[in-house]
């Protein structure tokens, strides 16, 4: 099997998105359609960023902006990343008063130390495993001191190859890691977790999901 290269998952994932997003936009609920402990994780999130005072907030894989609009309206100053086009454009035209940039979280293009906090909801499963710590690192360097990541996803012990999402074809994979895998990653990249929770299937989650509240030191 051919190794799996930074270029070629990303090639992978974006023009799975570029496809799906139309539908994803449809489908994906609106934040406050979320269960009460996902709501909550955000909410803490925002107002942990609110009160350390560091800095604007990246919304990394943001999609069509969703989430990224929840932030604005808890009073962060929020903005949003993607690597599709297509989601870019969608998020745009949602939320015209927000700013929404193509770009990979491997390489988010912004100086270090200038974010109060990274928001990374439901957008590092796709990234092969041996590639998460350059990801961490990445968010490691753009957090101002004092800021806060919030990493929520699926969780568990598994590499997928779905043909198909959203009813259209796709290329990406799926990466589940462990709740506990993730955090020594996170520590290794030199962020302190500080809040986890892992939540068992049930309503709309039909995973087991995980949210780690972490802060760069």
């Amino acid at each position: 099997m051919a190794r799996v290269t930074e270029t070629s998952y990303l090639t992978a994932v974006r023009e799975s998105y570029d496809t799906v997003a139309a539908t994803y936009a449809e489908r994906v609920p609106e934040p406050a359609e979320l269960d009460p402990l996902s709501r909550g994780m955000l909410a803490v999130f925002a107002e942990s960023v609110r009160l350390a005072g560091a800095g604007p907030v990246a919304d990394v894989g943001c999609g069509p902006g969703k989430v990224t609009a929840h932030l604005a309206a808890s009073g962060v100053d929020a903005f949003g990343v993607d690597l599709s086009a297509r989601m870019v454009s969608l998020a745009r035209r949602a939320h015209p008063h927000l700013r929404f940039v193509q770009g990979s979280m491997t390489a988010l293009g912004i100086g270090g130390d200038t974010l109060g906090g990274v928001l990374a909801w439901y957008s590092t499963h796709h990234t092969p495993p041996a590639l998460l710590p350059a990801v961490f690192a990445e968010f490691h360097r753009v957090l101002a001191p004092g800021g806060h990541l919030l990493w929520g996803c699926h969780i568990g012990d598994e590499h997928l190859r779905p043909s198909q999402g959203y009813g259209h074809p796709v290329s990406y994979e799926w990466y589940l890691l462990s709740a506990e895998r993730v955090a020594e990653l996170l520590g290794e990249a030199g962020l302190v977790v500080t809040a986890r929770l892992v939540q068992e299937p049930e309503g709309r989650l039909t995973r087991r999901h995980a949210c780690l509240l972490a802060r760069k030191p």
